[in-house]
């Protein structure tokens, strides 16, 4: 479907590092006149780092907006031009020191679709080798837990992981894994 609003207006509120802010004025198909305002962001990677046994890796680290440690997968914003795939390669040695035999994607995913423009492109990595973080300068706080792939889960539901992409990319690769296995409501 093609866009059914006519801008009339486009002013770039913020210009940052990591997003973009566009205020828009619209008309819609029917006339009325409205105010659109969206995030534009380049998109990211999320990997599920899978053992043999089982168990995955986690990250916590501190998230200045929500001033406190999160746990999460390692992921990480792509650089303009970038494959998503090199971008969760890049991620995973960066924030776990660990390469993967096998990187395979999960889906994309739209993070908050109604103002943003973000996709995230979640990944499967299986036949892990553990090797030394190469963090980023401002990456310091990174610890890596790694645990098994039911207790993850266990987090998820309970609370102790609340981060979005994290809990997605953990469903759908333990649906993949078949830890998780799809019941047809009915």
């Amino acid at each position: 479907m093609s866009n059914p609003f006519d801008v009339t207006r486009r002013d770039i509120v913020y210009e940052g590092r990591v997003f973009t802010i566009i205020r828009d004025e619209v008309r819609h198909p029917d006339g009325y006149s409205s105010v659109r305002e969206v995030v534009r962001h380049d998109g990211g990677a999320v990997v599920v780092p899978v053992y043999e046994n089982g168990d995955v890796l986690l990250i916590r680290q501190f998230r200045y907006p929500l001033e406190e440690d999160i746990l999460e997968l390692p992921a990480g914003k792509l650089s303009p031009g970038e494959d998503p795939h090199d971008c969760a390669i890049r991620e995973l040695k960066e924030e776990t020191g660990c390469t993967a035999a096998s990187m395979d994607k999960l889906m994309a995913m739209l993070t908050t679709p109604g103002f943003c423009t973000e996709t995230l492109h979640l990944y499967l990595a299986e036949g892990l080798t553990d090797g030394e973080q190469e963090l980023e300068e401002g990456e310091e706080s990174i610890t890596v837990l790694r645990v098994p792939m039911v207790e993850a889960l266990d987090m998820c539901r309970d609370g102790r992981i609340r981060d979005g992409k994290t809990v997605t990319a953990l469903m759908l690769a333990s649906m993949k894994l078949g830890i998780l296995t799809h019941r047809a409501s009915g």
